[in-house]
C-alpha cells in the first residue's frame, strides 16, 4: 500500500520564521528543522502561535519574515498548491453533497488524473485508513471517527511531502480520540511520512511525537522527545505544561557525575540533574512518582482532598512545604480517606531540580 501511495518523506526547515498581525508579533523568529519521516508536535496553549506556525508551513499564512523550507526547496513565497503538503482540519471540511469516494477523488481530478488512476488512488487510500467499500456512503452518514478517516484518505491520495494536522481529533470523545491518535501515528510510521501536528493536549503529544515543540507567546520553549520534556523540562512553563507537577522548595547540597544530592524535607535524594550550584532549589516532583502511606517515614501530612478514579487515586496532602498532589496506581492499603495523617516517600526518577532562569 505505501508503494501505492507513492509517498516521499521530505525534511522541514524554518529560518527565524516570524508572523507580525499589525503590531501584534504572533510568531516570534522561530527557527526549527524537522527530520524526515518524523512526527513532530506543536504543543502550547490557545494562542501561543502553533497553529501560524503550521499555516505558514502550508502556505496560508503569508511569512512577515524568515524562511520555510520543504526538502531543498525554498517555499517561503510559493502557494499552497505548489508546496506538497496536506492538512488535517479540526473541522474535516468534508464536502457533504459529494460521496465518500467522491471526497478522496476531489484534488485528484482538479489535477485531470485519468480516471484509472484516480479509482485505484482513491480506493488504496480508503482501504490504507479501514474505510475500504465504503466509498459510496455520505459524509454526514458517518461516525465522527470515520470522517477523521476519509480526511486522512483524502490527505495521503495526493502524495504529500509533508502532513499536517492542525487540532485534528479535538471533536471527537475521550475514548474515541485515543483510539484515533494511536491510529494516526501507526500509519505515519508505516508511510514513513514527514508530519506536523497541532495540539493543546499534553497527553495526545506524548503519546504520537518522536519530538515535541513546545511553544509559548510565539517563541520556542523547549524541543526534546517527549520523555526528556517530562522528566527534565529546561524550565517551569514547560514542566507545568507538560504532565501534574508540584514544585517544591528543596536543597541541592552537591553536584557529582551528573548527579545531585537533594534533601527534600526529611528525605534525602540522588537525582539525575544538570549541573547546579548548591543552595536552595526548587524541584519538580511528579504526582505518580511519590508514595503515600498510612505510617513509615517520609514527609508528613494531612490528606486535605481525595478522588478516586478506578484505576487511580488522587490525592491533595498538605505539608510543611505546601500542598502535594499524589496519583497513586498502587493503593495497596486501599483508598485513604480525607484528613488521614500520611508520610510521603518521593522516588528519585520522579524529582528534577528546575534551573534557576
Amino acid at each position: 500500500m505505501t508503494a501505492d501511495l507513492g509517498v516521499q518523506a521530505a525534511r522541514v526547515t524554518l529560518e527565524r520564521v516570524t508572523k507580525r498581525f499589525g503590531q501584534t508579533v504572533a510568531v516570534d523568529e522561530v527557527s526549527l528543522e524537522i527530520e524526515p519521516g518524523s512526527l513532530v508536535t506543536l504543543l502550547g496553549p490557545s494562542g501561543c502561535g502553533k497553529t501560524t506556525i503550521l499555516r505558514m508551513v502550508a502556505g496560508l499564512e503569508t511569512v512577515s519574515g524568515g524562511r520555510v523550507f520543504i526538502g531543498d526547496a525554498d517555499v517561503t513565497h510559493l502557494p499552497p498548491n505548489a508546496r506538497d503538503v496536506t492538512m488535517m482540519f479540526q473541522s474535516y471540511a468534508l464536502f457533504p453533497h459529494l460521496s465518500v469516494f467522491e471526497n478522496v477523488a476531489y484534488g485528484l481530478r482538479v489535477l485531470r488524473r485519468s480516471e484509472a488512476d484516480v479509482r485505484k488512488s482513491a480506493e488504496d487510500a480508503l482501504a490504507l485508513v479501514g474505510m475500504a467499500g465504503m466509498g459510496e456512503r455520505a459524509p454526514n452518514a458517518l461516525s465522527g471517527g470515520q470522517q477523521q478517516r476519509v480526511a486522512l484518505a483524502r490527505s495521503l491520495v495526493m502524495q504529500p511531502k509533508v502532513l499536517l494536522f492542525d487540532e485534528p481529533l479535538s471533536n471527537l470523545d475521550a475514548k474515541l480520540r485515543k483510539r484515533m491518535r494511536e491510529e494516526i501515528r501507526l500509519l505515519q510510521q508505516r508511510l514513513g511520512i514527514t508530519a506536523i501536528y497541532v495540539t493543546h493536549d499534553q497527553a495526545e503529544a506524548l503519546a504520537i511525537s518522536d519530538r515535541i515543540v513546545v511553544i509559548n507567546k510565539g517563541r520556542i520553549a523547549q524541543i526534546g522527545s517527549p520523555d526528556e520534556l517530562y522528566r527534565r523540562p529546561g524550565n517551569r512553563f514547560v514542566a507545568e505544561f507538560i504532565g501534574e507537577a508540584n514544585f517544591l522548595p528543596a536543597r541541592l547540597d552537591a553536584m557529582e557525575d551528573g548527579h545531585a544530592r537533594i534533601t527534600l524535607g526529611p528525605q534525602r535524594l540522588n537525582v539525575a540533574s544538570p549541573a547546579h550550584q548548591p543552595g536552595p532549589v526548587t524541584v519538580l516532583a511528579r504526582p505518580e512518582a511519590i508514595r503515600v502511606r498510612a505510617q513509615g517515614d517520609g514527609l508528613a501530612g494531612t490528606i486535605q482532598k481525595v478522588s478516586y478514579l478506578g484505576s487511580s487515586a488522587d490525592y491533595t496532602v498538605e505539608t510543611e512545604l505546601g500542598p502535594v498532589l499524589i496519583t497513586d496506581y498502587e493503593m495497596h492499603g486501599g483508598v485513604l480517606p480525607a484528613g488521614a495523617a500520611v508520610k510521603l516517600e518521593f522516588l528519585a526518577h520522579g524529582v528534577y531540580p528546575l534551573p534557576s532562569a
